[in-house]
């Protein structure tokens, strides 16, 4: 246990980060799941849909540094391409 009162604050801090982090990442696996779910039952209208709001939640992580950003991107380019082959399929 810190003695410090600024290494106390850290500890503060760094806990309410974690658990800033921990939501958004609950978040952003639940968006996934529901684009998943979407391609998989062949609804590309609710794909689609899920498709941006995922896209939205990835950037905003990517703005808050819970994931960097080229990481974002790298997800939200391998979603496109998955919805893309999904749609030319049907």
């Amino acid at each position: 246990m810190a003695n410090i009162k600024s290494a106390k604050k850290r500890i503060r801090v760094i806990d309410k980060k974690t658990a800033r982090n921990r939501r958004i990442k609950g978040h952003l696996k639940a968006v996934l799941k529901s684009f998943d779910a979407a391609i998989e039952a062949g609804d590309m209208e609710t794909a689609e849909e899920k498709l941006r709001l995922a896209e939205k939640k990835l950037m905003q992580a990517a703005a808050k540094n819970t994931i960097h950003k080229k990481a974002a991107s790298r997800k939200v380019s391998r979603l496109a391409k998955r919805f893309n082959q999904a749609k030319a399929a049907q």
